[in-house]
C-alpha cells in the first residue's frame, strides 16, 4: 500500500501565507513525479505546481511569481509554499505522485491525498 498524507490547509486573509506538505509511504521504490492540484467549488480539477523528470518544476500560470513547490527526496515529501493568497486561490488542493511501488512485484501507480481546503477570504 502507498498512501499521501496532506497537511497544512485553512483559512487565511487575501494577501498571506500558508504552506501544505504531503507525505508519501508505503512500498514504494521509486517516484517520477509529485506536485499539487486544487479543486475550486463548481470547477475542474487544475494543475498547482509539481516535479516532473529531472527535478523540474512546472507552475500553473495563475500561481508564478507566488507558490513555490519544494521537496525533500529523503522524506518523500513536497511542499507548496503559497504566498500573496487571493480569494480565487479558495480550492481544495490535493497532492498527487506517480511512481512505481513494490507489491512483490513493481508496477506503476498513481496516487491522491485526501486534499486539503485553502480558504482565503477576508
Amino acid at each position: 500500500q502507498v498512501q499521501l498524507v496532506e497537511s497544512g490547509g485553512g483559512l487565511v486573509r487575501p494577501g498571506g501565507s500558508l504552506r501544505l506538505s504531503c507525505a508519501a509511504s508505503g512500498s514504494i521504490v521509486s517516484i517520477s513525479a509529485m506536485g499539487w492540484y486544487r479543486q475550486a467549488p463548481g470547477k475542474q480539477r487544475e494543475l498547482v505546481a509539481r516535479f516532473m523528470g529531472g527535478g523540474r518544476a512546472d507552475y500553473a500560470d495563475s500561481v508564478k511569481g507566488r507558490f513555490t513547490i519544494s521537496r525533500d527526496n529523503a522524506k518523500n515529501t513536497v511542499y507548496l509554499q503559497m504566498k500573496s493568497l487571493q480569494p480565487e486561490d479558495t480550492a481544495v488542493y490535493y497532492c498527487h505522485a506517480g511512481l512505481i511501488w513494490d507489491y512483490g512485484g513493481r508496477d506503476d501507480l498513481e496516487v491522491w491525498g485526501q486534499g486539503s481546503l485553502v480558504t482565503v477570504s477576508s
